[in-house]
């Protein structure tokens, strides 16, 4: 009997030691959690190990779930499902990154996008992305030069069941001359897999090294620093401009009628449903109103359970733009894949998005930092969620939403802005020695206003010198125009040249003769001038808002060489510019106006209560406004400059306006300008009235202008100019008082 005892007890041993070794084995080989709950993979590089391993560590950004509240569900083992899609990423070029899979001596010419001729029928939406790659600055039209290419068989659409579908696309790509590949080139992707599943792999090619930029992609699946996360957008989404965000004021305190908003389809059945059917459970009918309707698809009827019909009838009742513009905050859960219109529709709203679509890789991630726009919640965890957005202070929902106007004027706003982020994403990782950091990605006005080509200092542009504690150098360069090569003592420009040097500030002179004629050989400036007094030759009007190599002020001071001002006009413009270096400072202001009956803008120049444009015959800008001019407009806007040999200084003030926001600033007013002003209202006046025989008085330079304006917004894809009833006058300005007392006293005298 305790013979028996023995060997059962051996073998009952045995057996444990074996078992405790195959748990253990196991465990290695499956990534299996250890103690502290997070799982190591494997070092041989299993995929489902690393795949699981990053989903724990991920980085939920602004979320209230803590990483302990991460951990696998039940037992703590990956799923099959999930061990399975991380074996797919990809293909098999799912560890491509820009060291391997990009080649960069194609870029050693310059950034440049190369697209394929179209030969075949493309959805509206997939002509409008190639219309801006053409569009854009950094269009080839020889694929030999190129650094990226650009497909143009149309993958926007991979959904078999979609009437966009492409059939035999491998077949199309395979016979490309530039392929290799797949190398250097962009795949463009809205719309993944089908139904039931909506495999996120499903395009139904192989993209080869190629870089993908989609939309609704996971974190399984995105390679980083190599694809691009790409907004999902509406088919309605304008091509150009786009329209203007919903914020219109900054309320205090900044909450909204309704805390918290949804509406939308519920998807009875696959995936999609799970989180869309529990939303129900958190919707109070108050401040909390999630609405969803069952009618989707054609046999939405066979599934529909006891909640459908009273929810049908509740969302109609409901306007949507309404629910959107008076909420703090709008739920964005997934839909069928991780991607949901509903997104850019908050950020329009300036309704901060509530994210409930676990893994998504947000658009433009790389680059964006949507902790300050967005709020992560769990789809697990979706009880938590009233309770999550009650919890954020005043001052966070204020700033949150301040970037959400921000964000989508900026990069969402149009087919054109997302496709140009898209570029300037892609050149900042070929040219990293001068990619653009956070900062400037993530605050006004934007990584596509700032040209690193410039400058690599911060200090240099005129948008950040008061977060960086700087201030703005105390001396300006003068550009005269001129076009009379009179420069006798009595001269317009000899008598300007006089005015400019009782300036303390002034630092050089830069004479730009616009003239058929050779410059001047015998010019002797006046004896009171201390600074150098360079000429240059030009040959288009455009050219006067050049960035010389002379100019090595941050401030220019533009003048037209018949302008009459005195130096107090130049000193006080010059130290109130200095307060808004990214705005133009100057004495002669312009408006535009809507013509109602002709559906177009005019231009005037009567005096009103307000003015949107100052013109550059007077008037302080920045530099960087003349490098912008010259590398950042298109080149049709230029020759619709030069042809003219007119409108320069409005298409100045649209640039400026579009870039900073702020309409121009208009100082105070002399009587001799008002009388001087009016003419050009009248329909004709002889040139001989101006003394430099230009015809800016004539009825045809009027109508010239009147057409800028609407060939600019045409461009520009809206009216880019603000209007302001805003003046600035020096200190005791006309003040009966004094004139001792007065630091500008000769302004007041002058006028």
């Amino acid at each position: 009997m305790n013979c028996r005892r023995r060997y059962c007890l051996t073998f009952v041993s045995v057996f444990g030691v074996v078992l405790v070794y195959l748990v253990t084995y196991r465990g290695l080989r499956e990534g299996r959690p250890a103690v502290d709950g997070r799982v190591h993979p494997r070092d041989d590089g299993d995929v489902s190990a690393a795949a699981a391993s990053f989903i724990v560590d991920r980085d939920y950004g602004r979320t209230f779930v803590g990483p302990d509240e991460t951990a696998e569900e039940q037992d703590g083992f990956v799923s099959a499902q999930v061990r399975r899609q991380a074996k797919q990423r990809i293909g098999r070029y799912h560890d491509c990154r820009m060291s391997n899979c990009f080649n960069f001596s194609l870029c050693r010419e310059g950034f440049k996008i190369y697209v394929y001729p179209v030969s075949e029928k493309i959805s509206e939406k997939y002509s409008e992305i190639l219309k801006a790659l053409r569009t854009s600055r950094y269009y080839t039209s020889d694929p030999s030069q190129a650094c990226i290419y650009v497909l143009s068989i149309d993958t926007l659409d991979r959904d078999k069941l979609s009437v966009e579908f492409v059939q035999n696309i491998q077949s199309q790509i395979d016979s490309l001359k530039w392929w290799r590949g797949g190398v250097n080139h962009v795949v463009f992707n809205l719309y993944s897999g089908t139904w039931p599943d909506y495999n996120e792999n499903g395009l139904g090619f192989d993209i080869g090294k190629a870089m993908l930029a989609k939309a609704s992609i996971s974190e399984l699946h995105y390679r980083p620093q190599f694809d691009i996360s790409f907004p999902l957008f509406h088919k309605e989404l304008s091509y150009r401009g786009g329209e203007p965000g919903f914020l219109t004021a900054n309320n205090v305190p900044p909450i909204r009628k309704y805390m918290l908003v949804f509406k939308g389809k519920r998807y009875l059945t696959g995936i999609g449903s799970e989180t869309r059917n529990s939303l129900y459970h958190i919707n109070n009918g108050q401040d909390i109103v999630l609405l969803t309707t069952c009618k989707h698809g054609k046999g939405w009827k066979n599934l529909e359970d006891e909640r459908c019909e009273k929810d049908n009838l509740e969302y109609d009742k409901w306007d949507y733009k309404v629910m959107l513009k008076n909420s703090t905050f709008c739920l964005v859960p997934r839909g069928r894949r991780l991607g949901s219109y509903r997104f850019l529709e908050s950020l329009q709203a300036g309704c901060i998005p509530v994210l409930l679509s676990n893994n998504w890789v947000l658009p433009f991630s790389e680059v964006i930092d949507w902790n300050k726009a967005v709020v992560w919640a769990d789809e697990r965890l979706l009880l938590q969620i009233p309770s999550i957005v009650r919890s954020i202070n005043h001052g966070d929902i204020l700033a949150m939403r301040q970037q959400t106007q921000f964000l989508w004027d900026t990069y969402f706003s149009s087919i054109e802005k997302i496709v140009d982020t898209t570029l300037e994403i892609l050149k900042d990782r070929v040219y990293q020695y001068m990619g653009r950091t956070s900062y400037v990605w993530n605050s006004v006005p934007g990584a596509g206003s700032i040209l690193p080509e410039y400058s690599q200092l911060l200090a240099d542009y005129p948008f950040y010198w008061r977060s960086l504690g700087h201030t703005v150098e105390d001396a300006f360069t003068a550009v005269i125009y001129a076009t009379d090569r009179n420069v006798l003592p009595s001269s317009p420009v000899h008598r300007l040249i006089r005015t400019l040097s009782g300036s303390a500030y002034l630092k050089k002179i830069l004479i730009l003769w616009h003239t058929q004629e050779p410059l001047p050989v015998d010019t002797r400036w006046p004896v009171t001038i201390k600074v150098p007094v360079i000429q240059k030759r030009i040959q288009s009007i455009s050219e006067r808002i050049l960035p010389f190599d002379e100019i090595e002020t941050q401030a220019v001071l533009s003048l037209d060489s018949d302008v009459r001002i005195i130096t107090d006009e130049v000193n006080f413009a010059f130290n109130v510019w200095k307060s808004f270096p990214e705005r133009i400072v100057g004495y002669m202001a312009r408006s535009h106006f809507w013509l109602e009956g002709r559906q177009r803008w005019g231009y005037t120049s009567k005096w009103t209560g307000d003015y949107s444009m100052v013109l550059t015959s007077a008037a302080f800008y920045h530099r960087y406004y003349g490098f912008l001019y010259t590398n950042l407009l298109p080149k049709s806007l230029h020759l619709v400059v030069n042809r003219l040999q007119n409108c320069e200084d409005i298409l100045m003030n649209f640039l400026v306006t579009h870039i900073a926001k702020y309409p121009p600033m208009k100082l105070a007013q002399k009587k001799s300008y008002k009388e001087a002003l009016n003419l050009e209202t009248l329909d004709a006046v002889p040139s001989a009235f101006n003394r430099n025989g230009t015809v800016w008085l004539s009825s045809k330079h009027f109508a010239q202008r009147q057409f800028c304006i609407n060939r600019f917004v045409e461009e520009f894809g809206y009216m880019a100019l603000q209007r302001s009833a805003m003046r600035f006058d020096p200190l005791l300005f006309k003040d009966p008082v004094s004139i001792v007392r007065k630091r500008y006293r000769f302004i007041d005298v002058a006028s």
